[in-house]
């Protein structure tokens, strides 16, 4: 294979610039060719940022007022509409995952909202964080705990992730049950895998996709352990997979031949030590979680590759209030909306 071009590539605070303003946990972001953003927002649905940097906030149609009428940190990011992983539909809608009303949700470009599901085999779906979409229009979607109060899934024990299969026609299954917290999830160039980010596992398993779309036994990719939990990932054009550390912020790469490669480190060692005693100790608490973040990105949530040549990186979070991004020295790969 040739020289993988983020080989020696490494950023520091002062290469981000920064975009939107006033956003309220912008999770994951969507980019469009045109330059156009769209950001999961808390407030209920998305904020449109235009390439010149105006922005507008679409809320869906329901109540959202939860997260931005409390006071109390910890409750607000359990509790409410939570809008957190985002996806094209293929008419343009977005497919929204809402981590906090426990559904998957499709929204037009003007708020209108229905809710797809929020059962699935006849039981409620469980704390819903991701979706994403394929070439063959199959929609995937992440389960990360069957707890609603999700700081308690922040568990090297509690193993209760799942992965959905949604498929027009067909309806939605599960097609995995054994994720340790599962996060983001990404298909890779040839969609012959489906990758899951294992929060709580602190490592991405991936599984081969079958012609029905039922999914091969897991296999760990990368390290077995980053000593770190993980949130987002996206694959770049050389098939290397970009993430996210979070809560000890950073972003990271794992090549194709496995390695581990960190871009970005915006944690401290005792920071570090600190979140994992508790981690193996099994007292991780939202008060706890909340001592953690670095400056740049805090809570360090995704990865999404923009700009005409997909050389912008954006960085999505969980408690920033703008976006960071900086440039890649490699395209990301492109996903399916892209050349739609």
């Amino acid at each position: 294979m040739a020289d993988n071009p983020i080989d020696g590539f490494f950023i520091k605070k002062e290469d981000f610039k920064f975009i939107g303003e006033g956003l309220q946990r912008p999770e994951c972001i969507l980019a469009e060719k045109d330059g156009t953003l769209w950001s999961a927002d808390a407030r209920g649905g998305v904020v449109r940022i235009d390439a010149n940097g105006n922005q507008t906030v679409i809320t869906q149609s329901h109540s959202a007022e939860a997260f931005q009428s409390s006071d109390n940190d910890a409750q607000k990011f359990v509790d409410g509409t939570l809008p957190n992983g985002l996806a094209f539909a293929s008419n343009g809608d977005i497919l929204i995952s809402n981590f906090g009303t426990d559904c998957l949700e499709r929204m037009t470009r003007t708020g209108d909202t229905e809710v797809m599901f929020d059962s699935v085999e006849g039981e409620p779906i469980g704390k819903v964080n991701f979706v994403c979409r394929d070439s063959k229009d199959r929609i995937w979607i992440t389960i990360s705990t069957m707890l609603h109060d999700w700081p308690k899934a922040i568990n090297k024990d509690l193993i209760d992730g799942r992965v959905l299969l949604y498929e027009e026609g067909k309806g939605v299954r599960i097609v995995a049950d054994d994720v340790h917290f599962s996060n983001e999830c990404k298909l890779d160039k040839n969609e012959e895998y489906l990758y899951v980010v294992q929060t709580c596992g602190r490592n991405i398993a991936r599984y081969r996709i079958k012609e029905d779309g039922s999914l091969g036994p897991k296999e760990i990719y990368g390290p077995n352990d980053h000593g770190r939990l993980i949130d987002g990932i996206a694959f770049d054009a050389h098939g290397n997979l970009w993430g996210t550390h979070v809560m000890n912020d950073g972003i990271f790469a794992i090549k194709p031949d496995g390695d581990l490669h960190i871009i970005f480190d915006d944690s401290s060692p005792e920071e570090v030590k600190m979140l994992d005693d508790a981690f193996q100790a099994g007292t991780v608490d939202t008060e706890l979680l909340l001592q953690c973040g670095g400056g740049i990105a805090t809570w360090c949530a995704s990865i999404t590759f923009g700009g005409q040549d997909l050389k912008t990186v954006y960085v999505g979070s969980l408690r920033a209030t703008n976006i960071p991004y900086f440039q890649s020295p490699v395209a990301g790969l492109p996903m399916v909306h892209w050349n739609e």
